[in-house]
């Protein structure tokens, strides 16, 4: 008796450890849940596999004859929910989806593991794990994992995992599908996956009552036209539910060619809805998942209980109403404002202002923005040439031209623009004919062609984004960014929606969120007042505002010293080579047209209803899939020389290459000598920004190729005892990095001294001077130069004791002593600097003022001379504690009344 209960208790065990750690997925599981539950059971072998609620039809008739007994799975009442330690969840991450075991995502003691290829939403679920891509399965992301750890796959478990990623792929034909997965089920195939079980399970021939289903769905369906977009919606009503209702949807798609549907179904007592969309002005994920559902922009759909058809429908046609984006007029596409001139002003005026902005078609509008003509760059050139220069513009402009209205559709501007070759088509609003902005030919190409061009001409506006690329990087954002820095990014959102202005995070940090590089340096750029910006954003999150009102910029300083640049969208021109850029309020486009390379122009939207939108206008993402760098402008050069070491430190850092025209543009602006405008102290710290770099030898020795050492000094030559010495200092600060000493050094500072080593000491503070290091640490490097030359005969000749020693090193900095460890080729003098970083420099006393004191001594020039001797003994090794200062300070000093 008592051995069979002990039978039973062991039993009792081994049930209570296996559903420690449970596996599950959404309400109404489809085959790639099904698929990535099984592969996560290779992952998590001890864990139990569990549906949270029901399943498709097609997969509940497989898994009643099939996978039942093949995968052991268990019953969602055979759980212990209080005995989960870890819930892991594949295909899916949100709470509504999940069944009873949302219950355990609040619970502390339960690890949460997610894998999972669907779009964020405001339901998702936070894991201690997460494996969020998106691709088109969930279980290729597994059987990605499964490969990579070696783990073997039975024929069995390749068939269903292969199934899954036909049904989820549309068998690869849906947009979402990626390189991924494909190679999973190639992988999946080799494994021995059998493909006829996948087309039987995929085509199995359709029951009567589909057909009817079909028929119905078919009949019932009405086109409507929301937000200039066609969608079609469908309904049909059964007493009893029908399967594969989203199979069906499908072949109705694709048998009337539909570029967008919306089906419901009333079915015993719920109403299922099934969205399928081939555009992207319609995300059917975020629609259904207004309605409890979930889903991908392109497939989704929804269960929902406790309403009628009738008001589901209405809930649908709203939500289309409030999510469909509006295909685009010409109000939408047009850049505003204007650039224009005023028809009493001057030719040369005319030609001031094309040549600032980099356009060559000038509107001419009155007081009234009325729009009076036009002036092309060849006419205003031609007058120029002329002597015409002084003439009224209204003289010379051109008055026939074509115009639409700001609800002209895109095909009515594309047949404008081609058919009558217009570089520029005015929007004019037909009842005021007043002008409200333009459309250039390459806004119309950008559109037609789908990839960003550098604009031709020079116009932007607000809703130029239209013009963009895009995507959303949120998920990845969160995956490679800091959570601290993507709670203040949303909060840089939120502040901005208060205030109707744009959000965005551009600069470094988004260049390298793509590149997979650490980079904590946040620049926001705010389409408003981004001074004003600043002091909402300081007064509702506790953070001190730095504004320059000159430069429309402010510098966000938090309580724990972290900072944040933001500016107004901007432009900037220059009034000649080399000269300080002028700056004017514009918008995101032309801000960042202003920037230097095209890798560095993306920016991310941080508004609540664009988060993490990637806007990209000139081609970033390729130049950063490519490698390589390329400006904006043929110009750009010619504005700002400092672009030339730019390139050559991404060049370096990235690994990038240098694109052809870019590199002749470099070349030419070398030849013209753009250079000799240039303030020395711009290119100091562009020079020190590449010093600063990990390994700044390359660059040097890049600036070299392209002689541009010239410009920090015609005495400054790259040979090869000076390429050795660089290589040295590049050995020596790797050298001392290695000890983790407390004292921080900036390394840029020795490669200095190693660049400029060969100058001597008048030269040097003549370099000092004219490349403007005025602050007290530069003057300190030099200064420390200067004397560092009458060390080494000492060091030399060196035969005294460590105080000594310490003694003669100590009034140097750091980077000076690296750069005398890497320049001289002596072996005791480098030993002897070596020591005294290892052993002397960080050696202190440990007795205190308020020890003398308290043994009896009055505070005055005593105490120096006691710490003196005190750091003598202990350098010395005479004294090691603090008992032994006592003892020595009493015997050496004794005791003062």
């Amino acid at each position: 008796m008592k051995e069979k209960e002990n039978k039973k208790l062991k039993k009792w065990k081994r049930k209570e450890k296996a559903h420690e750690e449970v596996i599950t997925t959404h309400i109404n599981a489809d085959f790639d849940a099904l698929a990535s539950m099984i592969a996560a059971r290779k992952l998590y072998p001890g864990a139990a596999l569990v549906f949270a609620g029901s399943q498709e039809k097609n997969l509940r008739n497989f898994f009643l004859h099939s996978a039942s007994y093949l995968f052991n799975f268990s019953k969602i009442k055979q759980i212990d929910f209080d005995r989960i330690k870890k819930l892991i969840l594949v295909d899916t991450r949100q709470k509504s989806r999940i069944g009873r075991f949302a219950e355990l995502v609040d619970r502390p003691d339960v690890e949460i593991h997610i894998y999972d290829h669907h779009p964020d939403s405001k339901d998702d679920i936070l894991g201690q794990v997460e494996v969020i891509r998106k691709i088109g399965s969930s279980t290729a992301i597994l059987t990605r994992l499964i490969r990579e750890k070696g783990l073997p796959v039975s024929h069995d478990e390749a068939t269903v995992m292969c199934l899954g990623i036909h049904e989820d792929t549309g068998s690869f034909t849906f947009s979402s599908t990626t390189p991924e997965d494909y190679e999973a089920a190639a992988w999946l195939t080799e494994q021995g996956a059998d493909h006829n079980v996948i087309a039987d399970m995929l085509t199995r021939e359709l029951s009567a009552e589909q057909v009817w289903l079909l028929n119905d769905l078919t009949k019932s369906a009405i086109t409507r036209v929301i937000n200039g977009v066609e969608v079609v919606i469908t309904k049909v009503v059964r007493d009893e539910y029908v399967g594969d209702f989203a199979v069906l949807v499908h072949k109705f798609m694709e048998m009337e060619n539909l570029d967008v549907v919306f089906a419901l179904a009333q079915m015993e007592d719920r109403i299922y809805l099934v969205a399928r969309s081939r555009i992207e002005q319609v995300n059917t994920a975020e629609i259904a998942l207004a309605l409890g559902g979930g889903g991908h922009p392109h497939a989704a759909s929804a269960t929902i209980k406790n309403k009628t058809l009738m008001q589901v429908e209405r809930s649908l046609q709203a939500l289309l109403r409030s999510r469909i984006n509006p295909t685009k007029t010409a109000g939408d596409l047009m850049s505003s404002p204007a650039i224009h001139i005023p028809p009493h002003e001057t030719v040369k005026k005319a030609a001031d202002l094309m040549t600032r902005y980099n356009i060559n078609v000038l509107l001419v509008m009155n007081k009234r923005d009325i729009l009076k003509g036009y002036v092309t760059r060849q006419v205003v050139e031609k007058s120029v040439f002329l002597g015409l220069e002084e003439i009224k513009v209204n003289e010379c402009m051109n008055i026939e031209f074509s115009t639409v209205p700001p609800e002209a559709s895109l095909k009515q501007v594309q047949e404008l623009i081609i058919r009558n070759r217009l570089r520029i088509l005015p929007v004019v609003e037909p009842e005021s004919q007043r002008a409200m902005g333009v459309i250039t030919r390459t806004d119309l190409l950008n559109i037609l062609v789908g990839e960003p061009l550098i604009p031709e001409f020079f116009y932007d506006s607000k809703k130029a984004s239209h013009f963009a690329r895009k995507k959303n990087m949120a998920a990845v954002l969160k995956e490679r960014v800091p959570r601290k820095i993507i709670k203040l990014l949303k909060d840089f959102g939120h502040v901005a929606d208060m205030l109707g202005y744009n959000a965005y995070l551009v600069g470094g940090l988004v260049r390298d969120v793509l590149l997979k590089h650490e980079n904590l340096d946040v620049d926001i750029v705010i389409e408003g007042d981004g001074i004003k910006f600043a002091h909402e954003f300081a007064e509702h999150y506790g953070a001190r505002v730095r504004s320059h009102r000159k430069f429309e910029t402010a510098v966000l300083i938090f309580p724990d010293g972290f900072k944040v640049d933001v500016a107004t969208a901007r432009m900037e021109y220059y009034e000649s080579p080399g000269s300080p850029p002028v700056v004017e309020t514009s918008s995101l486009k032309l801000d960042l047209y202003r920037r230097d390379f095209t890798i560095n122009t993306l920016s991310i939207q941080l508004n609540k209803r664009h988060y993490g939108t990637l806007i990209d206008y000139f081609g970033g993402q390729k130049d950063i899939k490519d490698k390589v760098l390329r400006v904006l402008h043929n110009l750009s050069f010619v504005e700002d020389p400092t672009r030339v070491l730019r390139a050559i430190r991404f060049e370096q850092r990235f690994g990038f290459k240098i694109g052809k025209l870019t590199l002749a543009l470099i070349k030419n602006s070398l030849k013209r000598n753009y250079f000799k405008d240039l303030s020395s102290r711009r290119l100091f710290l562009e020079l020190k920004l590449i010093l600063k770099e990990e390994d700044p030898v390359k660059a040097i020795e890049r600036m070299n190729e392209f002689d541009l050492l010239q410009f920090i000094s015609p005495e400054i030559k790259l040979t090869g005892s000076l390429r050795a010495l660089l290589d040295e200092t590049k050995k020596v600060i790797t050298w001392y990095n290695l000890l983790y000493l407390e004292e921080t050094f900036e390394p840029w500072r020795v490669y200095w001294h190693g660049l400029t080593c060969s100058l001597d000491d008048k030269a040097l503070k003549a370099l000092a001077e004219k490349m403007g290091m005025v602050e007290l640490d530069d003057r300190s490097m030099i200064s420390q130069r200067e004397k560092a030359k009458q060390l080494l005969d000492p060091l030399y000749n060196f035969k005294g004791n460590d105080y000594l020693l310490y003694t003669l090193l100590v009034p140097y900095d750091t980077e000076t002593l690296l750069f005398l460890m890497a320049k001289v080729t002596n072996r005791r003098i480098k030993q002897l600097i070596s020591n005294y970083f290892i052993k002397l420099k960080g050696t202190k006393i440990q007795l205190r003022g308020k020890d003398l004191v308290g043994m009896g001594f009055k505070s005055g020039p005593i105490f120096k001379e006691i710490f003196d001797h005190l750091l003598e003994a202990r350098l010395n090794n005479l004294i090691k504690t603090k008992e032994d200062e006592i003892k020595f300070v009493r015997e050496t000093f004794g005791i003062e009344d």
